[in-house]
């Protein structure tokens, strides 16, 4: 049986462009607003679950995301970099998921791909910053957890070992799976598409996508099975709706925006006592200290 790994990864919207229509009346992100991307850190993820894979040879990688139907890009996206298959859990009655609903949500999709090996997910997403996802799934599952993992370093019997980035250094860590990681953004970064998996998988699609797509389109699938994305909703995963979308989601966002930090005066200093002593007189008067 091949080692089965399963990243978890998210299409998000580019913070970087946050407006004015960037939250919705209830409290929502409203994706349309803003460009969608593939969380940085969940492609740090990839990149570690691809070295893992490159480790163990016999291995296979496959990609989760829960989403609207366009969230089935970053699912490509991942094949064309080195992922084997793409899982899509998408239905209206997940919008409005918070970091509980969404971890629910997804450890339900986890469950039914079982049996796998590792479970391996980005730090945190750039929309929430939450960093809770990838533990809520650990715990739902209840599997072991390594988080903040910078480095995949190999293997010692069933165990795998992994290099943990800390605030003031690092941590050599080993757990027997199936285990859940969360990789830090300090990790390598994920390797570039490959051209000939681009012209592979490029017309992989989801079930919605294929209900739009022409009659040759879906016979050219049904002769190409490796192109079918797999889609699954609330009844797929047969999960309990009242632990989904707002009502499922205790967290409640009251107000989106976009802070920037602005420089309105500088100070050139030199390496004089007088000049450390006038700026520390200035900081105590202005209140900055003491």
């Amino acid at each position: 049986m091949s080692y089965k790994i399963l990243v978890l990864a998210k299409q998000v919207p580019d913070t970087r462009n946050v407006g004015k229509d960037a939250m919705k009346s209830d409290g929502t992100v409203n994706r349309a607003a803003l460009p969608a991307i593939f969380n940085p850190e969940d492609l740090n993820a990839l990149e570690f679950a691809l070295r893992v894979k490159d480790k163990k040879g016999d291995a296979e990688v496959i990609i989760i995301t829960m989403g609207p139907p366009r969230a089935a890009d970053i699912i490509r996206e991942g094949m064309y970099r080195g992922a084997d298959k793409g899982v899509l859990i998408t239905d209206r009655k997940f919008a409005g998921s918070d970091t509980l609903a969404t971890s629910y949500a997804i450890s339900l999709a986890v469950k039914k791909l079982a049996p796998f090996d590792m479970v391996v997910a980005g730090r945190q997403a750039i929309d929430g910053d939450t960093a809770q996802v990838g533990p809520q799934v650990a715990e739902k599952l209840n599997i072991p957890q390594i988080t903040y993992a910078e480095e995949f370093i190999g293997f010692s019997g069933k165990k795998i070992q992994v290099k943990r980035r800390l605030e003031r250094g690092i941590e050599i860590l080993e757990a027997e799976g199936p285990v859940l990681i969360t990789v830090h953004s300090s990790a390598a970064n994920c390797r570039v598409r490959n051209a000939k998996r681009v012209m592979k998988y490029k017309y992989a699609r989801t079930e919605i996508e294929l209900q739009e797509a022409a009659e040759d389109y879906i016979e050219m699938l049904e002769n190409r099975p490796y192109l079918q994305i797999k889609q699954w909703s609330v009844t797929d995963l047969n999960a309990d709706v009242s632990l989904l979308g707002l009502s499922g989601s205790p967290t409640k966002v009251k107000k989106i925006e976009s802070v920037v930090f602005t420089q309105k005066n500088s100070t050139t200093l030199s390496s004089s006592d007088s000049d450390i002593n006038k700026l520390i007189k200035s900081l105590i008067s202005s209140h900055v200290i003491g």
